[in-house]
């Protein structure tokens, strides 16, 4: 009998031929929990160990990580995208450069997501921006309820677009808006992007996928077999949807790690390696 697998996993084009059935697997059952964003669930998986299988954000995972939780990462992407875009400022402000933020009031849904972990080191790293002289703003806790978030929370009932375009907040990352009063912080964000790429080579993962400490070591076999499906349904993704090569993958968890050390999110930089045990490393 197939072993069923309580699993978190969002509807990407990555995911598609896994959830409508089209691969199955002898070895293993997915039983799909409902969360909607699925992002909802990464709390619940890493305080509660919900999920034998879940969708995880990637600097949610190395917090997780640092402080010890039981889950193990498999080496397969499920979103991945640029960032540049998700960065919005207050149009009455003029033209604003990347170092105009600093001294001044930016919003952000938690100071630990992965978007804005991404967005703060590419401000920091290639725009010269001192992350400590902003003001953060946040509307939500960590996900990984040790972590101690010392930004200034805003005010019970408010919405973060709304607190921007009312001047209670100068900018805001991690939102990709466009309406009246409001302008990207990157006015030709593509262009940024591919000049970002040139550069250093790397497309930025968001989510991944983990499984149970529990799972990887008592059921190995499921844990590859979980891959194996993920795999699969992946490669009859569109052509357009981003895969990843063994060095990609590296090169974007590496560039992550440090920005996420940096920022303080965690207390040192793992190495590559060490996201992954004795049964998720070998696996390609």
């Amino acid at each position: 009998m197939a072993m069923r697998l309580r699993t978190l996993l969002g509807d990407h084009a990555c995911t598609s031929a896994l959830k409508d059935g089209s691969i199955k697997s002898d070895l293993v059952t997915l039983d799909f929990a409902e969360y909607s964003p699925t992002n909802k669930g990464f709390k619940p998986m890493v305080r509660e160990q919900a999920f034998d299988v879940s969708e995880m954000a990637i600097v949610t995972y190395l917090m997780a990580k640092s402080f010890g939780k039981p889950m193990v990462l498999l080496p397969n992407v499920v979103l991945a995208r640029f960032q540049h875009a998700h960065a919005v400022y207050r149009a009455e402000l003029g033209h604003l450069k990347p170092r105009d933020l600093e001294g001044r009031r930016v919003g952000i849904r938690s100071f630990t997501t992965t978007t804005g972990a991404w967005l703060r080191g590419i401000l920091a790293n290639d725009y010269g921006v001192d992350l400590n002289s902003i003001d953060w703003v946040t509307f939500e806790d960590a996900h990984v309820a040790e972590f101690r978030d010392t930004t200034v929370r805003a005010p019970e009932g408010k919405a973060i677009i709304q607190m921007l375009l009312d001047g209670e907040l100068d900018a805001v990352l991690g939102e990709k808006v466009e309406r009246p009063g409001l302008k990207p912080l990157f006015a030709d964000a593509a262009a940024e992007e591919k000049s970002w790429f040139a550069k250093h080579q790397v497309l930025p993962i968001n989510h991944m996928v983990v499984v149970s400490e529990a799972l990887s070591n008592e059921h190995p076999e499921a844990a590859r077999e979980v891959f194996r499906l993920l795999r699969e349904s992946a490669a009859l993704a569109p052509a357009a949807s981003p895969r990843f090569s063994a060095d990609e993958m590296h090169r974007s968890l590496e560039m992550i790690v440090q920005y996420t050390a940096q920022q303080g999110l965690i207390p040192r930089a793992f190495a590559v390696d060490e996201l992954f045990d004795g049964v998720t490393r070998t696996l390609r």
